[in-house]
């Protein structure tokens, strides 16, 4: 287990309406399949960030987004010790359940060193993973306001990050 993931009480926020809702309410679905994106704090390594719990049960704390997301889709129990959640699309700031899974730093370490060159991906951004997700929430959060289709404006926030413009395609 992480030593965030010690010291969270994971199945208490996961169970508290209030937490529940307020994280909800700061990710953007776009439908199935694709990314969904936190709109709310940004860390510096691109994962969302949110404070969950009650100052009244003394369980507020400021937790990352994507794993208070997987204890809500999945329950506490799914989080073994020594586990993370991982991004199988890459976008640190990903709340689309079908996108995550759990495994080791190891892993990690090893997903980014096998794609972080692929020209295009997400691991490759010119911005870094913080840079990528500021400006794909503030592109929605603009296209929210103004009302200008949201998709056009993620497409131009990621695309900025890669001003090569080259692309990879799938191998397989």
């Amino acid at each position: 287990m992480t030593t965030e993931q010690a010291r969270v009480p994971w199945a208490t926020l996961a169970a508290d309406a209030a937490t529940v809702e307020r994280y909800r309410a700061k990710v953007y679905n776009r439908g199935p399949g694709q990314c969904a994106y936190f709109l709310g704090a940004i860390s510096s390594s691109g994962h969302g960030k949110l404070r969950a719990g009650s100052r009244s049960t003394n369980t507020s704390r400021v937790v990352t987004a994507h794993v208070l997301g997987f204890v809500i889709a999945n329950g506490a129990q799914a989080l073994a010790p020594g586990a993370l959640v991982r991004h199988q699309c890459d976008e640190s700031s990903c709340q689309q359940p079908a996108h995550w899974m759990t495994g080791q730093r190891l892993d990690n370490i090893r997903d980014y060193y096998a794609r972080n060159h692929r020209a295009g991906h997400a691991l490759g951004d010119v911005r870094g993973p913080d840079g990528r997700a500021v400006a794909i929430r503030n592109a929605i959060l603009t296209a929210q306001a103004t009302g200008t289709d949201i998709e056009t404006a993620i497409a131009a926030a990621i695309a900025a990050g890669n001003p090569s413009g080259a692309h990879q395609s799938r191998l397989f």
